[in-house]
């Protein structure tokens, strides 16, 4: 039986393949423990540590862009909208998303993050931002170490938060996991939650966050790894909707997900299929702030033979 190390997060999708539960079929999955796991990407665009990772779907596409030898799975393991991503400080002088034209926006690690990226998609697409009129300063450096940044782009803060450049007012405001307790922090959109789902039903994309990549070398050895890969990741998924249906998961992770199924339907869409019209607009985002120089095919961002993979 061949030997795999894998490191992925542990989400209610992939319980039953780091119990054993679920196999791939003549593959024995070693489980790396990798805190957090956003680390473990990092590991892997730059010194291929894994044979099998988790991977934020732009760091995907910006290591592809640049040569790396691995490829997604058209699996999907975080997802969600990001309307909530994007913070003002209280009394500052942004007060809607055009304020932010001229000003200098804190991004929450590096500018290649996926929530950064849908951001400010959603920023230019839906509120007129120009983001080439905006300096975004990104806190710490991208995972893809040769990546070349836009001009617009600083690090000149690096090693500070998010939220310590918002409050201090070295920012305008910021973009991520920002500490919102504070009376000083406000949300830049206001009632997030409802202007996504109003986003969803305008264009029918659910944002994907993190997915699954392989080392493509592997592909030489096992042409079929993908797709047995592909299968138990899609059995772990079927396995884990027999509970999550029956109300048998009651996490918050899970609670989310039964909010955004009440508008989106199957909260865990796989495949190519399905996630479509999601991978188009996250290529033309990627395309439109130079996080990768030319468009890639939807399927070609896939291993052969998983493209018509559920």
């Amino acid at each position: 039986m061949r030997r795999l190390s894998i490191a992925i997060g542990k989400y209610g999708l992939t319980q039953a393949l780091h119990e054993g539960t679920v196999r791939p079929d003549g593959i024995a999955l070693d489980f790396a423990q990798v805190e957090p796991i956003t680390a473990a990407m990092r590991r892997m665009v730059r010194g291929l540590e894994f044979d099998v990772c988790e991977m934020a779907f732009t760091t995907y596409l910006c290591a592809k862009a640049v040569g790396a030898p691995i490829v997604a799975l058209p699996v999907f393991l975080t997802r969600n909208f990001h309307h909530w991503a994007a913070f003002r400080r209280n009394g500052g002088a942004v007060r809607t998303p055009k304020d932010l034209e001229g000003r200098t926006v804190a991004v929450n690690r590096g500018y290649t993050v996926t929530t950064g990226l849908w951001m400010r998609g959603i920023l230019q697409h839906e509120y007129g931002v120009d983001l080439d009129r905006v300096i975004w300063a990104a806190t710490d450096e991208e995972h893809v170490a040769t990546y070349q940044v836009p001009s617009n782009v600083h690090y000149r803060w690096r090693g500070k938060t998010a939220t310590e450049l918002l409050l201090s007012a070295t920012c305008d405001a910021a973009i991520g996991d920002v500490r919102s307790d504070s009376p000083q922090v406000q949300p830049l959109i206001p009632d997030a939650r409802a202007a996504g789902y109003a986003w969803f039903r305008k264009t029918g994309i659910y944002p994907i966050n993190h997915g699954v990549v392989i080392k493509t070398a592997l592909l030489d050895e096992m042409p079929d790894l993908a797709e047995r890969l592909t299968a138990a990741l899609a059995a772990a998924k079927t396995v884990y909707m027999k509970r999550f249906e029956s109300g048998g998961d009651d996490s918050p992770a899970a609670k989310s997900a039964r909010a955004l199924a009440e508008v989106v339907g199957d909260p865990f869409p796989l495949g190519i299929a399905s996630n479509r019209k999601v991978l188009e607009a996250i290529v033309q985002f990627a395309v439109e702030q130079r996080v990768i120089p030319s468009p890639f095919k939807i399927d070609a961002l896939f291993a052969p033979g998983t493209v018509s993979c559920p």
